[in-house]
């Protein structure tokens, strides 16, 4: 297959395939499977996403019997979930999908504090006989926890991904200052230099969720908007492009 130009990236945090609470919420994961494919993106990084759960499935009639990584793969891509949290009626985590075969994929804890199950996922990608390596992160509330898995996330790169490799890092960082920003230009990572502003969906104001990359050219980004898009989750999706 010949080798692309450009990267498409994207960003989600799905809210779990639901919106609203109590008996007002309502299922949003078919929506979010158009929504996906419509990104047209080479690799989507999702946060909040479900593998089970009991209670929501016994709740919603149309709740979808593949686990919602494989539910939201358009056809013809690869899935890879990791969960980062175990609940009472289920697990959540991180998930990636991508339309370029998966060479590999592992999982971290960074976890801070036994309030907040956190984690990271890592998946390496043949990109027409290139790698990439991609990091799916979902940072934690509390800014000394940021610091602290920010500090453990470089850890993991300087580790385990190649000084030379293209990587992208993306997520929900829960994170709308520099901080975050400083500490992974550290070791060279960095973002296309424009607001992109993702959330709260229905009204953006800042910006959470992120696209950093190494070995890559940030070309631009754009966050999908207007009615369609914020009912289906509390963020928008963050798209960038990056030249190879």
């Amino acid at each position: 297959m010949e080798s692309p130009s450009l990267l498409r990236v994207a960003t989600y945090n799905i809210h779990k395939g639901v919106q609203g609470f109590g008996p007002a919420r309502r299922l949003e994961i078919h929506n979010l499977g158009h929504a996906v494919e419509q990104l047209d993106a080479d690799i989507v990084c999702l946060q909040e996403v479900r593998s089970l759960n009991r209670s929501e499935a016994a709740y919603f009639e149309r709740w979808p019997a593949l686990p919602q990584a494989q539910y939201l793969a358009p056809e013809g891509y690869e899935a890879v979930y990791r969960t980062n949290a175990y609940t009472k009626h289920g697990e959540h985590g991180n998930a990636l999908l991508t339309r370029w075969p998966v060479l590999g994929h592992q999982h971290e804890d960074i976890s801070d504090h036994r309030f907040e199950q956190r984690g990271l996922l890592h998946v390496e990608i043949d990109l027409a006989g290139r790698s990439v390596h991609s990091i799916v992160v979902h940072l934690g509330l509390i800014p000394g926890s940021r610091v602290r898995q920010v500090q453990r996330l470089r850890a993991f790169i300087e580790r385990e991904v190649p000084a030379g490799a293209p990587l992208v890092v993306a997520g929900d960082f829960n994170d709308w200052g520099l901080q975050v920003k400083k500490a992974l230009a550290q070791i060279g990572m960095v973002e296309f230099e424009q607001s992109a502003f993702t959330y709260p969906a229905r009204l953006p104001i800042v910006q959470l969720d992120h696209i950093y990359v190494r070995g890559l050219m940030p070309m631009g980004t754009y966050v999908p908007k207007g009615r369609i898009w914020w009912r289906m989750s509390d963020h928008l999706p963050l798209v960038a492009e990056f030249r190879l």
